[in-house]
């Protein structure tokens, strides 16, 4: 073999540089750039800045009202929520902590995403946050067997698909919408109040969709 000959300190030697070779002139540029790539994988998950936080709690608040201190403050462990690559995931600390040494390419996501900032600077929220938004829904709706499947390929619920509400909902509000047995389906805004409901057409709408679970299906290959 290549090595017979080597004593036992050489040997060592011998392997530390082909493990590890001596930088040259030229490949101390390389390495500086690539630690420099590798500085900005590893920070690519961050903490919300103070305007992205106002945007993402404005559209929250929504659904949850003050129920978003429930999400901070939980009683298990402690969770916080992340940004990469422009998708907030909601995190518990310990799992966050460990997500800090995967590069930026490597880390595909991590915990739960709650939704995705537009260019525009919008925020959007995904269905994979609705088990989330039904813990601690403030206004919920309850559709009828027959507007359930109507409901899960993308439509607004009609007046004739309500089954119930949540008293005292305010126009435009975030309500989860359920079907009889109480699963949630989705979510979405009311487009009237619950007192206005009741006096609608059959074929007016009581909830614009957001986001419902067969989207799981028809955007499968570019859901987060």
């Amino acid at each position: 073999m290549i090595f017979e000959s080597c004593k036992a300190e050489e040997l060592c030697f011998v392997i530390f540089l082909f493990l590890f070779p001596q930088p040259t002139k030229n490949s101390s540029r390389k390495n500086l750039l690539h630690n420099k790539k590798l500085t900005r994988h590893f920070s690519s998950m961050r903490p919300l800045t103070k305007e992205e936080l106002e945007v993402f709690f404005s559209k929250l608040s929504k659904y949850l009202g003050s129920n978003i201190q429930r999400l901070i403050k939980r009683d298990d462990e402690p969770h916080c929520f992340r940004l990469h690559n422009d998708r907030v995931y909601y995190v518990s600390e310990v799992l966050m902590r460990q997500a800090t040494s995967i590069g930026r390419e490597e880390l595909l996501l991590i915990g739960t995403c709650f939704g995705k900032f537009t260019k525009s600077k919008k925020f959007r929220l995904h269905i994979t946050c609705l088990d989330y938004l039904a813990q601690h829904a403030k206004y919920k709706v309850w559709v009828k067997p027959n507007a359930e499947m109507s409901f899960l390929y993308g439509n607004h619920v009609p007046r004739a698909g309500l089954a119930r509400i949540t008293e005292d909902t305010p126009q435009y509000a975030g309500v989860v919408v359920y079907n009889m047995a109480n699963v949630p389906l989705g979510f979405g805004l009311a487009s009237h109040a619950t007192e206005m409901c009741r006096s609608l057409e059959p074929t007016a709408h009581v909830v614009l969709r957001q986001a419902d679970v067969g989207e799981y299906l028809r955007d499968e290959d570019t859901l987060a």
